[in-house]
């Protein structure tokens, strides 16, 4: 296929699971009567952003894969054909979690999953106290609608995972996010940090002549004494850093068409997979010299 349709689904999130999970449903159906061939979800969907606080009992939110959530997928993509990539809070063992997402394909079969590589530890993101970076490295996933990368959240800050994706093959780029203000800096520091999220985005699309798609959740949630306001904002870019699609505040079903052929001539007149100079980049492996 040359063009597609994707659907990116920007929604609120209850302290309720099963709430969760069938309003996912509900508008994975929605997209699907609207033509959208892949389906992406929001980072942690399932629950509310618990990372907002240090609290053991919320390692009761995470389930294996597969598991229950990626049984109900699996039904839900072979039914409607279409391929479905769903963020879970990963149980791999006791003891050690991740912050997953899996895709599965539309004939119901999942055709692997992403562990979240770069983990984050600011105020309200506490994500060091639940996961474990990832372990199984940067993919691209092969499927009857493309070349499919998943990376997540603070992933989408990293050059470096964007070019890795890429390399595998992938021609879009999910980014399934949780991500907003904290209320008491919205006013002050708000619009620089959208703006530098925006940015970030749309420069890895440049920088690897792929589509990037990033998805993220809406509404004022609390955990404890503490929120945080999530901005919503969900967009793709072409592969030439252009918004094909946007979303504001509210809960939307982004739904917009991809062109393949774009990403093969974007390639072709600004090419900078050939141009790389890999034979001198082994400093990037190294950290930072004292100045």
């Amino acid at each position: 296929m040359s063009k597609i349709k994707i659907a990116l689904i920007q929604m609120k999130m209850s302290a309720k699971q099963q709430k969760n999970m069938e309003t996912a449903v509900k508008k994975i159906k929605e997209a699907s009567k609207k033509k959208a061939k892949i389906v992406c979800l929001p980072e942690l969907f399932l629950s509310n952003y618990f990372c907002q606080e240090e609290k053991h009992s919320n390692f009761n939110l995470a389930e294996k894969i597969p598991g229950k959530t990626t049984s109900i997928f699996s039904t839900l993509s072979k039914q409607l054909k279409i391929v479905i990539i769903a963020p879970i809070f990963e149980k791999k063992t006791s003891g050690i979690y991740h912050n997953s997402c899996v895709v599965i394909n539309e004939n119901g079969k999942l055709i692997g999953k992403y562990r979240k590589m770069h983990i984050p530890d600011d105020p309200q993101f506490y994500e060091k106290f639940y996961f474990t970076p990832g372990d199984l490295g940067f993919k691209s996933f092969k499927t009857s609608y493309g070349n499919l990368g998943t990376l997540i959240c603070w992933d989408q800050w990293f050059p470096e995972a964007a070019r890795l994706t890429s390399l595998q093959g992938a021609e879009i780029l999910f980014y399934p996010t949780a991500i907003g203000w904290h209320p008491k800096e919205k006013k002050k520091y708000g619009k620089s940090q959208l703006n530098s999220w925006i940015s970030i985005q749309r420069s890895h699309a440049i920088a690897n002549g792929v589509y990037v798609a990033a998805v993220n959740r809406v509404g004022v949630e609390k955990q404890g004494t503490k929120k945080l306001e999530f901005w919503g904002n969900t967009m793709v870019f072409d592969p030439s850093g252009n918004i094909v699609a946007k979303a504001e505040k509210n809960e939307k079903t982004l739904i917009c068409d991809i062109d393949f052929k774009k990403v093969e001539n974007v390639r072709r007149h600004w090419p900078f997979f050939r141009d790389r100079r890999i034979d001198y980049y082994k400093g990037i492996l190294s950290n930072p010299k004292d100045a």
